[in-house]
């Protein structure tokens, strides 16, 4: 095996930055990581306004994976707490050995760098607040009342004995689990609001790949479970469920650390740099043209790359004399954008009972698709006590009107809708910052996106090239899938083979959900 070879990893992310490291580990020292944006962590990271801390998009630090587990816990250990203790004591290594030792070079704190914090996600509908997932407890049958609960167990039933097939779209995917009613109340104005396309034009994929083990079954069963154990056992009997990790400054510090240990043990990292053009030698890439923020183009050679790049960018960047017939699909794959406003407002001026990590909106009639309360995500989140940090997530295009209104525009805008909905009582907040994420989300949907097995067999040939994470596979992946899609890749490199298939095939058969799951 020759470890002298040169690996280029696209992207310093989640996933490219979990290759760079497992690259290492597995003895490559000439590992080069190109990075667009000026900070790491790609959506995983955490921006720091005044020493308020965004988390775009919300990240719980859960996974099914134990390898997964382990990895971030061998980055930033657990802190000790009693809330939680279960999670603390699987993975501090009493269960399962002792994990690997952190490096020296993480940054020191008392106790330790990843917290355990309680999960709390809601629905807000109409001025009340529902469990999400949705849950059949007395209160959530109160709120809806008697008529409404009568109407969705009849919908369900009905869905139950005439399913629709074959099961094509996202609207037939939920209406085959949770029946027409509950669909058009919990799940229709949301979705659409995130996606901007109607849920019967949006692939059942997306489904599958989300939350395909989420049912009104499995809620009966957890409700009917739940009344034959005595409160104290719920309290103590912590599950995955119902705590997850989180890093004392955001998802940013678990990768600003892991970038800092790459680095130390060798690695480059070109920080507002693209890689602009890929040149080929046979069926192998075998340069990578890259530029940096000042202009300067430099050329790395290339024996392996790993791409976490989106494919439209990636395809872009290629020779044009390549698969002519594949090229158009790739240019008309579509995304989803998301604009994240913070605001920050007194504790008096919201309400005591926002206690959540997010709040999905179901209210008509405002653009705000979620709420993150940063507080209660890590109490360190927050510059200042007596504050209240929120974040307010829009989802739009690039070519949308929202996204191109001025911050000041933006701000007024959040402003207003949080008052309107009345989760809080003032009309202004203390301060607010404005950012927006480009090509957040991977769209399943449009011509292009049903054309995508063309695609990704013609990139899958290219021997040496390897797609993982969110956007180098154009998959709604978290971030534990996406560590997972570049351990595979560092896997297949190490052992010469590549059967880019062993990739794809991540969480296809891994069954999840939405509750245990890290963004």
């Amino acid at each position: 095996m020759d470890y002298s070879k040169n690996v280029v990893v696209v992207g310093a992310g989640p996933a490219g930055l979990t290759a760079a490291l497992e690259l290492q580990k597995a003895g490559y020292h000439n590992v080069t990581v190109i990075e667009a944006d000026e900070q790491v962590g790609g959506i995983s990271r955490t921006v720091n306004y005044k020493g308020n801390r965004i988390d775009i998009g919300g990240h719980r630090f859960f996974s099914k994976s134990d390898w997964v587990m382990n990895w971030w816990t061998s980055v930033l250990p657990i802190e000790d707490q009693a809330n939680g203790s279960d999670l603390v004591l699987k993975y501090k290594g009493m269960q399962r050995g002792a994990l690997p030792k952190s490096s020296d070079s993480r940054p020191e704190s008392s106790g330790g760098d990843m917290l355990v914090r309680n999960r709390l996600s809601r629905i807000y509908y109409n001025a009340k607040f529902f469990d999400y997932p949705l849950k059949l407890n007395a209160s959530s049958l109160r709120k809806l009342g008697f008529n409404k609960v009568v109407l969705f167990g009849f919908s369900y039933m009905m869905a139950k004995l005439h399913p629709i097939k074959p099961e094509k779209s996202l609207e037939d995917f939920f209406i085959n689990r949770f029946g027409r009613r509950l669909f058009l109340q919990f799940f229709k104005e949301y979705t659409e609001k995130v996606w901007g396309v109607a849920c019967r034009d949006i692939s059942a994929d997306w489904g599958a790949q989300r939350i395909k083990s989420l049912s009104v079954l499995k809620a009966i069963k957890h409700a009917l479970r739940s009344l034959w154990k005595p409160a104290e056992s719920g309290a103590t009997e912590t599950s995955l469920i119902e705590h997850f990790l989180y890093p004392r400054l955001g998802p940013g510090q678990m990768w600003e650390t892991v970038a800092q240990k790459f680095l130390e043990a060798g690695g480059q990292i070109w920080m507002n740099t693209r890689a602009q053009r890929f040149e080929f030698l046979g069926e192998r890439i075998s340069l990578v043209e890259i530029k940096d923020s000042d202009g300067e183009v430099r050329k790395l050679a290339c024996d392996y790359l790993i791409s976490t790049m989106p494919i439209k960018d990636l395809v872009r960047a290629l020779p044009p004399q390549w698969e002519p017939d594949v090229r158009a699909i790739a240019t008309n794959l579509e995304y989803r954008d998301f604009i994240t406003i913070g605001l920050l407002y007194l504790e008096k001026d919201i309400p005591k009972t926002l206690r959540d990590n997010w709040i999905y909106i179901q209210e008509p009639g405002v653009q705000v698709g979620r709420v993150q309360v940063f507080n209660n995500w890590s109490p360190n989140m927050v510059a200042k006590s007596g504050t209240i940090w929120l974040g307010l997530e829009y989802f739009c295009k690039e070519t949308d009107d929202l996204w191109k209104r001025t911050d000041k525009e933006l701000t007024s805008l959040a402003q207003e809708e949080m008052f309107k909905i009345g989760l809080t009582g003032v009309p202004a907040a203390e301060d607010a910052v404005v950012i927006r994420v480009p090509k957040a989300y991977p769209g399943y949907f449009g011509e292009a996106y049903h054309q995508f097995d063309r695609l990704r067999a013609a990139l899958d040939k290219i021997e040496n090239l390897f797609l993982i994470g969110r956007n180098g596979m154009h998959r709604y992946n978290n971030q534990d899938h996406s560590m997972l899609t570049a351990k595979k890749a560092v896997e297949l490199i190490v052992s010469g083979r590549s059967d880019k298939e062993e990739i794809w095939a991540i969480n296809i058969d891994d069954e999840y959900h939405e509750e245990q799951g890290s963004k």
